[in-house]
């Protein structure tokens, strides 16, 4: 009777395109210790990257490696805040009945997402028995702020906007950054590493003129954050979510609008070369078009594992996270083809799919200049 009663906590993790959440989800499931975790994942774009990576984490598989049913929870339309009820309850009674297998819920929103509405969703009575928000953790991404790309100065970030024409610092993204950090219980800025103290110290400024003063700010690199502070928290956020400010209003709200229209999101296929010449075409496509995120997996000759691609402006990183398996490999051309989400505005499928073609044969023709 105990168990039934017990409300199940719920992490939410949130934060911009790019800003580690994914890497922190798959931190916390390397690291559960036995915890019998859900996740629910919510991603913004028709290929589902985060989930296909987070399953690599175990999650969604048996002991077999085979997917099982009610551990991972895709959910595609890139919006929890706007769909509550067609997409996020279902998969939430789909919980409640497995709850005495379940310690734990993770939610990863997309970076699009607005956290305070989803928030607001675990007070509907058929959630607010079963489940409790144990903390609302938003990933920042430090270098990010550091150049100033969400910096509280209209001036600065006016003058940023000119010098780049690619960036667009109005709304909808300032904005929904600001939202972002208001729902926050907990604000980790991340990749710390790419930044020395007085950097971080300007960054952590900027973040605390956003947040109240009793949300701590966590400085970290994904691979040293201790588990006990980020869950266990019992923030309750739902019961105090109502006070925090937002720009766009909640999902109730008849006015409800936070421009999903201004994002697009596409994806491009290539046969690449090498890592290397991968990651330099797709930086030279993003140099050409309003692209705010790059995610994906690239197969490279020769090699059995499949290679995470992942970019935010002209920062990339990369790394093996498995082996292709057999349904993934083309048998025409005998491996998998690389697969990538393009995040951003105004994009056209055709002419990004021409433009990654080409960026291909120009870094190609460049290294054998250089050869």
């Amino acid at each position: 009777m105990q168990t039934q009663m017990r409300k199940i906590p719920v992490t939410i993790v949130t934060g911009f395109l790019g800003s580690g959440k994914t890497t922190l989800m798959r931190h916390i499931l390397q690291h559960a210790g036995g915890l019998r975790i859900a996740v629910i994942v919510n991603e913004f774009g028709e290929l589902g990257i985060d989930g296909e990576i987070l399953k690599g984490c175990g999650i969604g598989c048996d002991e077999n490696g085979d997917e099982t049913e009610g551990q991972l929870y895709e959910l595609a339309n890139g919006c929890l805040c706007c769909t509550v009820q067609e997409e996020f309850f279902p998969v939430m009674e789909q919980l409640v009945e497995r709850r005495g297998r379940i310690d734990h819920v993770l939610i990863e929103t997309s970076g699009l997402a607005l956290p305070k509405p989803l928030v607001q969703a675990f007070n509907w009575p058929s959630i607010k028995n079963s489940f409790t928000v144990d903390a609302v953790v938003t990933v920042v991404d430090g270098p990010a702020v550091a150049s100033g790309q969400f910096a509280d100065d209209p001036a600065a970030v006016d003058r940023l906007r000119k010098a780049d024409p690619n960036l667009d610092h109005e709304s909808p993204l300032h904005e929904l950054f600001e939202d972002q950090l208001s729902a926050a219980d907990l604000v980790i800025l991340n990749k710390t590493d790419l930044l020395d103290e007085a950097q971080q110290a300007a960054v952590e400024s900027t973040l605390r003129e956003e947040i109240p003063p009793q949300v701590k700010v966590v400085r970290a690199h994904m691979g040293q954050l201790d588990l006990h502070a980020l869950l266990g928290l019992e923030s309750a956020s739902e019961e105090t979510i109502h006070l925090r400010h937002d720009h766009h209003g909640s999902a109730d709200d008849p006015d409800h609008d936070h421009h999903h229209d201004e994002f697009d999101s596409v994806v491009v296929t290539a046969q690449a070369p090498s890592r290397d010449t991968m990651i330099a075409a797709l930086r030279q496509v993003v140099e050409g078009h309003t692209i705010y995120r790059v995610k994906g997996f690239a197969a490279l000759p020769g090699a059995a594992m499949r290679l995470v691609i992942q970019g935010v402006g002209r920062r990339f990183d990369s790394y093996f996270d498995r082996r292709w398996q057999a349904g993934e490999i083309d048998a025409s051309r005998g491996s998998a083809l690389s697969r990538f989400v393009l995040i951003g505005a105004d994009l056209d499928q055709r002419a990004l799919q021409r433009a990654l073609d080409e960026a291909l044969n120009d870094v190609a023709n460049a290294q054998a200049q250089q050869a």
